[in-house]
């Protein structure tokens, strides 16, 4: 089995961003919520998917798949409000549609509040920054608030777990069959930060590799359906213990779609991001673990810190900021660990 790398999460695509790829060696990109696909119709539409398709194919880079819809598309099918129904029906136009231009992955995540930090900015290795998150913090709200992923609208009633996990089901019923029918998967981005208390009025559900084992349960082990392993959320569970049994459980179940490739250092109920391999977990002994259990799938950088000279990474989405030494670190780092395990493939 092959493991490759894509340049991933990335925001607004331009040709910086094609370049940036072609420097590190890499022929593919993932999207997220791309600012070339607005879907102002409440859906992706099959014209702005099909030129980006073409956009990308002229700069030499294939699409390796897409993550997260708008908010705007989305917030009704995690909350379980009015109007959710029609967001369901354009969430399959969607799946169809990308379908229809060769693209047959489609990350999603279901939290109600979005990812929660309690600081953005703290001192990391050699001053680098990064984000953190500690449970005593949260009173005073998410430090994260002003990314544009994260809901404007206040929760007018709590949503419990059992509410949330109802959601859940109620969307999967809907868009799995869709999706079968069209070749399309449909990843799960873990709960970040996985804590059980509520943050933002909103209970999360997918906090454990329990939770995401039953999650494929609720999916009633579609081969549509899979898990988008964030093993930075799945570390701030539990460490390297949880990135484990993930990987011995859905992904030895052939349940893992892709990798978002981060490490924290810590555990809830308080984490600080950081660099890969002073985290967790050992880079090397994961990659060597998705191998093992035949993952052939590709890996992203992800959440990176903002070294000297970068921007902030988290709310500036540009090019510019996107195209950081932080993140070059990572991929160069990942590239080696690959090429020195005999694994690893552009």
């Amino acid at each position: 089995m092959t493991i490759r790398l894509s340049l991933g999460h990335v925001d607004e695509y331009d040709h910086r961003v094609a370049t940036f790829a072609h420097q590190l060696g890499l022929t593919g990109v993932q999207l997220h919520t791309p600012n070339l696909l607005p879907g102002e119709d409440g859906h992706w539409s099959l014209s702005e998917l099909r030129a980006l398709r073409e956009r990308c194919d002229a700069d030499g880079l294939a699409i390796d798949g897409l993550e997260n819809v708008p908010l705007a598309h989305f917030w009704k099918i995690q909350r379980g409000a009015a109007g959710r129904d029609e967001q369901i029906e354009n969430y399959c136009r969607t799946i169809r549609n990308i379908a229809a231009v060769g693209i047959d992955l489609l990350g999603y995540n279901f939290l109600a509040t979005f990812v929660w930090r309690t600081s953005m900015a703290v001192s990391g290795r050699g001053g680098a920054k990064v984000t953190a998150f500690d449970l005593a913090d949260i009173g005073a709200g998410n430090a994260l608030s002003g990314y544009r992923l994260t809901p404007d609208e206040s929760l007018t009633e709590p949503l419990t777990a059992e509410q949330m996990w109802a959601n859940h089901q109620y969307f999967l019923d809907a868009v799995l069959p869709v999706a079968e029918e069209v070749g399309v998967r449909l990843a799960l981005h873990p709960d970040d930060p996985p804590v059980e208390e509520p943050l933002g009025g909103a209970a999360r559900i997918f906090t454990s590799p329990a939770a995401l084992i039953a999650a494929r349960e609720q999916a009633r082990s579609s081969p549509a359906w899979g898990l988008n392993l964030c093993l930075g959320t799945v570390s701030e569970m539990g460490g390297e213990q949880s990135v484990n049994e993930v990987i011995d459980t859905l992904g030895a179940a052939g349940a893992i779609c892709y990798v978002h490739f981060r490490d924290v250092r810590g555990t809830v109920p308080r984490f600080t991001e950081c660099f890969l391999g002073e985290g967790n977990f050992d880079p090397a002994r994961v990659i060597r673990r998705l191998h093992d259990i035949g993952f052939d799938g590709f890996l992203i950088d992800d959440h990176v810190p903002a070294m000297i000279g970068d921007p902030d990474t988290w709310y500036d989405t540009s090019p510019e900021a996107y195209c950081s030494r932080g993140r070059a670190h990572a991929i160069g780092y990942l590239q080696g660990v690959l090429n020195g395990l005999g694994l690893g493939s552009v």
